[in-house]
This record gives C-alpha cells, sequence and structure tokens, in this order.
C-alpha cells in the first residue's frame, strides 16, 4: 500500500465532525476571499506589486492574479461542499503560505489578517491529510465499504 493511500485511511479513521463545520467555514471563507479579489483586481495587483520582492512582467502578474483569484473561489467551493478536498487544500497552502510571509510577517504596519492567516494555513494542512470527513459530498457519493463487502 502506498503512503498516500495509508496517509488516506488514517485520515478517514480520525476525523471528528466538529471538523468538518470548520471546513464549511474554511471552504466559504476562501471562496468569499477570492470573490472580493475579483471584484477588485486592483486591489490584488497592488498587494503583489507593493511587497517588491519580485520584478514580475505584466503578464506572469495577470497569471498570478488569475491563479489566486481562481482557486480560492474554485477551491473554497469544492472545500465546503467536501469534494476534492486533499487536492483543493493544496492547491490553496501556497498562497496562504506566501500570503503569510509575504504580505502579513513582512509588513512594517500591525496586521489584523496574520491570526486568520495562520488559522487558514493551520486549517489547509489538516485538511490535506485527513480529507473531507463525514459530513462531504465525497463520503455521501462514495461506495461504502460495507456495501462493496456485501455485494
Amino acid at each position: 500500500m502506498s503512503v498516500i493511500n495509508k496517509i488516506e485511511k488514517w485520515g478517514d479513521r480520525h476525523h471528528p465532525a466538529v471538523l468538518d463545520v470548520l471546513r464549511i467555514m474554511l471552504g466559504i471563507f476562501l471562496f468569499l476571499k477570492g470573490l472580493s479579489f475579483m471584484e477588485n483586481m486592483s486591489y490584488l495587483r497592488w498587494i503583489i506589486e507593493d511587497q517588491q520582492l519580485l520584478n514580475l512582467s505584466p503578464f506572469f502578474l495577470k497569471a498570478v492574479m488569475y491563479y489566486v483569484t481562481f482557486v480560492h473561489m474554485a477551491g473554497g467551493i469544492l472545500i465546503t461542499l467536501g469534494l476534492l478536498t486533499r487536492l483543493s487544500s493544496l492547491l490553496q497552502l501556497p498562497i496562504v503560505i506566501s500570503a503569510l510571509f509575504v504580505i502579513n510577517i513582512f509588513r512594517s504596519e500591525p496586521n489584523n489578517d496574520l491570526w486568520l492567516s495562520i488559522f487558514a494555513c493551520v486549517l489547509l494542512i489538516i485538511f490535506s491529510l485527513i480529507g473531507s470527513g463525514p459530513l462531504s459530498l465525497n463520503n455521501l457519493l462514495s461506495p461504502k465499504e460495507q456495501d462493496n463487502a456485501k455485494g
């Protein structure tokens, strides 16, 4: 059995139902964050350009902006519904980690989003490991092991 299958089976066995509520709230938060970025792309551009850590070409900057917006919105919906939760969480992690370090920690002024970014990052790591849980469409749509044993 591969390491990924072992992690998946361990995550399915060790998943309290309370984490499902946190997963749903995290998904809604990420979707709304992506929606706010989509509605105000100039703000997202300013956030990325303001750091002055990288000199991005206009094409690459636009690609990063669309990646952040799309992954937050699509991944937020998938995490909320509990579909492809591990993959969606893994795709969100580079965005949240870069937001955590580049935008929140290296700023000189106090930033209220720091704790929210830390909390989101920790939850994304948890859901990357344990998956969607019992209250999810993935659990509802997947064939039950008991049904496979009977048939």
